[in-house]
């Protein structure tokens, strides 16, 4: 962008909206923005390639606001360079329903990649957006012509590096060379409980340093040529750049800046008027001169950046249209043709199999079954791969020199998760990553972020329950399925066998509206025969795989205790009482089912007891309290499975009981 208006005005009408919006909602941070309002002009008006007609465009380049409590700074932004974002929008700052929220969030406000607030996440998303950018231009770029080109770029501040998963995440990125990630760092020495020397004194340029970034310190945050002239020595790097940029909290604020006060509370009435006469900023609250709107206003250029990228897509798609066709499929979402038919055939296969293996291998075999006709699988373990088994045969490790689709994250459950979500973010991949059941504390809030966006990304988690064995109590999940389940929008499936794996594996990739987690056993689990509509139900969740004419009481189960709920059931049997067995894969997915199948499954009037390896107070939303839970409302202990199942009450003898429990 090319403007004769002084930058400092440019900054300033920053620094106006933000101190306006946050005193009109009397809520949300407004030092960030005004203390970084120099460092946004130097990127968005100096390097920053984006079209606010289509914030979609392919190409573009990715913007995080990881230090997302400012989001006054994006919304100004957004709407001083032409996005789909009103005056109007800016006075509704976090009110109800409105484009403006207090963090921001993606698919509700143009423009903004990503959701941001829970600090290094933001940052941790654009490492998976760099690495999802390099990844792609290695598999589709030609030597004469790069039709994936762009830069992922990211604010920071103390908070998102006080954050351990900012270790993990720029680790990551050193070690696997994303030159394209260039994060601006926010140095003002200030958080919510005031200046942070007293609790943070990391030498943060040595630390990335050592992580093998490119380093540019000593930056005068409010100095835009210096800035401007560190984003364009960074963006010449073959490594990532952290470039730290000296701050002072609320610039332009007589009274507060540089402290504590101005971060996360309205100014007032009156320190507002004296930020205006220290500006000389003579406009009205929400009003923004023609002049500065003229300079900032990026929609010609916008359009010029994504013409001129079409015009090279265009001769790419002449040349090479069978990738053009490919990378456009990638990066809408939609799955190839031939996946219906290769589940088909897969399901097909494990139930002329009938192999009794555990669901862990059940699920490399379904990878690898389903990675033949999906070049957007893009697998990974957090140091665990030979036991989460989400490598293939055909799999290949991604490295810094190394184009792959198996990605090693290291002991990083937390980092892995959340760069997950910066691949699904942004597109061209359908991203997978594995560790144990137990660690998915370690992944939680990522999890949750996902669901919140409504990512199709994959968690994979292995050596579900005690039957982990001899690691004991703090490798055994007890509680953590049902803690899952309780994430609105993560369907999470904990399948039986091969045949549920199978499917499991394929509900979940087709899945477009949220993230699902499918949990797999350690232990050998038999093969349960199914007729073909059986078979079939397995989508919806939960379905009848056993009956009898007019059961009398219904045992329901998932996963490795399905094996004993058909055991007990022939026990029962043998004993003249009909029993019904009800396999639930998927709680979540049963949920969403009409009332009408709901209650084909599980009959109203019929006692129920439910089993799985794990806290019982969630299956009482469906055995009611007259039914009854084999389950574990306690930790785990040190032995080998067979005989934890058997301490914990996982038996025959014990479900025949909680049977005649609840016919009596």
């Amino acid at each position: 962008m090319i403007s004769t208006l002084p930058t400092d005005k440019m900054a300033n009408a920053i620094r106006a909206l933000a101190m306006d919006a946050v005193q009109k909602a009397n809520s949300g941070h407004p030092g960030m923005p005004m203390g970084m309002a120099e460092i946004a002009v130097a990127l968005w008006a100096k390097h920053y390639r984006h079209n606010p007609a289509n914030p979609q465009w392919a190409n573009r380049d990715r913007f995080v606001l990881s230090n997302g409590h400012g989001s006054m700074l994006q919304y100004a932004l957004l709407h001083l360079t032409g996005y789909d974002l009103s005056m109007d929008d800016i006075k509704a700052f976090r009110q109800l329903h409105s484009k403006t929220a207090g963090h921001p969030e993606v698919h509700i406000t143009p423009g903004v990649e990503t959701t941001t607030g829970p600090l290094g996440q933001g940052i941790t998303n654009a490492v998976g957006m760099a690495l999802a950018e390099k990844l792609l231009a290695a598999e589709f770029n030609k030597p004469d012509l790069a039709v994936v080109d762009h830069h992922t770029y990211a604010f920071v501040g103390d908070g998102c590096l006080m954050e351990g998963i900012s270790h993990e995440a720029c680790s990551l990125a050193g070690v696997l060379k994303l030159s394209k990630l260039i994060v601006l760092y926010d140095d003002n020495g200030i958080s919510i409980d005031g200046h942070v020397e007293g609790w943070f004194k990391d030498d943060t340029p040595k630390r990335f340093e050592s992580y093998g970034w490119n380093v540019i310190g000593g930056v005068d945050g409010h100095n835009v040529e210096a800035v401007s002239a560190a984003i364009h020595q960074a963006r010449l790097a073959d490594k990532p750049t952290l470039i730290c940029c000296r701050t002072v909290i609320g610039k332009g604020s007589p009274n507060l800046a540089g402290t504590d006060k101005v971060h996360g509370a309205a100014l007032g009435d009156k320190e507002i008027a004296a930020v205006r006469q220290a500006l000389a900023w003579d406009a009205a609250p929400f009003e923004i001169p023609g002049d500065v709107y003229s300079a900032w206003d990026a929609k010609a250029a916008g359009a010029d950046f994504e013409a001129a990228w079409q015009e090279l897509f265009n001769a790419y798609a002449a040349k090479y249209p069978t990738e053009a066709g490919e990378l456009q499929r990638r990066l809408k979402g939609e799955l190839p043709a031939a996946f219906d038919q290769t589940v088909a055939a897969f399901i097909n296969s494990t139930i002329d199999k009938q192999e009794n293996i555990a669901t862990r291998k059940a699920s490399q075999n379904a990878i690898g079954a389903y990675a033949q006709v999906l070049p957007e699988f893009l697998g990974g373990s957090a140091d665990l791969t030979g036991s989460n088994l989400t490598n293939w045969k055909e799999s290949i490790p991604v490295r810094a020199d190394q184009a792959g689709n198996h990605i090693n994250y290291g002991v990083r459950e937390f980092g892995m998760s959340a760069i997950m979500n910066g691949i699904a973010l942004h597109g061209g991949y359908l991203p997978f990553g594995a560790t144990f059941l137990t660690f998915s504390d370690y992944s939680r809030n990522a999890l949750r972020m996902a669901a919140l966006m409504k990512l199709r990304a994959l968690f994979v988690f292995t050596h579900d329950s005690i039957g982990l064995g001899e690691d004991g109590p703090t490798h055994q999940s007890v509680e953590h399925v049902s803690s899952l389940r309780l994430i609105p929008n993560l369907d999470n499936w904990r399948p039986c066998d091969t045949t549920e794996s199978a499917v499991a594996w394929a509900e979940a990739i087709r899945r477009d509206d949220g993230p699902s987690t499918l949990i797999f056993s350690r232990q050998n689990l038999p093969f349960q025969p199914r007729s073909d509509a059986q078979v079939k139900d397995i989508a919806r969740g939960g379905y009848v795989l056993r009956d009898a004419a007019e059961a009398k009481v219904i045992l329901m189960a998932t996963g490795s205790e399905i094996e004993l709920a058909v055991k007990a059931a022939d026990a029962l049997t043998a004993e003249g009482i009909a029993v019904r067995v009800v396999s639930m894969p998927s709680t979540d997915v049963f949920d969403r089912q009409d009332r009408a199948y709901q209650a084909s499954v599980l009959t109203r009037g019929v006692p129920r007891v439910a089993i799985e390896a794990g806290v019982t107070s969630f299956w009482y939303k469906y055995v009611g309290l007259e039914g009854a839970v084999v389950g574990i409302d306690t930790f785990g202990e040190s032995a080998p499975a067979g005989v934890l199942f058997k301490h914990f009450g996982f038996t025959v003898d014990n479900v025949v009981a909680k049977a005649k429990e609840v016919l009596a």
